[in-house]
């Protein structure tokens, strides 16, 4: 199938790792011209050098941007715009809040988890968004979590702040349909990234036992048996926010194995 990605314009917030990082190399693969993003530029060179070694596609780029930074993410936008032109695609992603419990967490980690995990994705929207309506069509998608359908034990600022994603989604889909702008969100299960394996650390921790058994015990929890991969998670990314995809908006999916029993 021919996702119609090849020459358009894509900015994958934190991407210099774990599933932004896939999700680039997968939109360079398909011959886009993509544009990596994260406040650690050692960490961007790697992987624009990794992404570009894997696919074959020299347009791929970094920025360096702070998302909790609205003059970063302005600059982001504006850069992206000189370097391609306009922008066809923006994915949304942060790294997740600190771990924790009601009682553990403070005013500053809520304003914090806030501005990292919400209102980020509400500045780089605002931004890509003239630029879209202009064209008359664009691809958002917001990576969230799968507390998007079932709260995560001792993670209740991202259980709080994903699903604010998916009402701003589900409300913009309706504001932007008539624009030709697509808008839909993922939650990702338990991918074999840094950041699943910080959360497994913290629970071996808490419970006293050893990070294996965290690890097997949760994928005894997912029918496919084990973590996914996060080419996997990827895939359903560049899906949406390909030509292929014209109908599917204000959509929350989950990329989980099946982990997640709820409607």
């Amino acid at each position: 199938m021919d996702l119609g990605l090849h020459g358009k314009s894509v900015i994958v917030a934190a991407s210099s790792k774990g599933l932004g990082k896939a999700s680039a190399k997968q939109f360079a693969a398909e011959g886009a011209k993509v544009i990596i993003s994260s406040r650690n530029q050692e960490e961007l060179e790697k992987a624009q050098d990794e992404i570009r070694s894997v696919t074959g596609n020299h347009n791929v780029n970094y920025i360096v941007c702070d998302i909790t930074n609205p003059t970063s993410v302005r600059e982001l936008v504006l850069k992206t715009i000189e370097l391609n032109g306009t922008v066809d695609v923006l994915v949304n992603n942060a790294g997740g809040p600190p771990a924790g419990n009601f009682d553990s967490v403070s005013d500053e980690d809520w304003t914090g988890a806030f501005e990292l995990n919400l209102l980020s994705f509400v500045r780089l929207i605002r931004e890509v968004l003239p630029h879209m309506r202009k064209q008359g069509s664009g691809h958002i998608v917001s990576i969230a979590s799968s507390s998007i359908k079932q709260p995560i034990d001792n993670l209740i600022l991202s259980n709080t702040f994903r699903a604010g994603i998916i009402g701003l989604a589900k409300s913009l889909s309706q504001e932007l349909a008539p624009d030709n702008i697509l808008i839909n969100t993922i939650g990702p299960g338990r991918i074999g990234t840094d950041r699943v394996k910080h959360l497994d650390e913290f629970v071996a921790e808490q419970q006293d036992i050893s990070y294996e058994d965290v690890k097997s015990k949760a994928e005894s929890s997912i029918p496919i048996g084990r973590y996914g991969k996060p080419k996997e998670f990827a895939n359903l990314v560049v899906y949406l926010c390909s030509g292929a995809n014209t109908y599917i908006t204000g959509q929350s999916l989950l990329v989980d194995g099946g982990m997640v029993k709820a409607l």
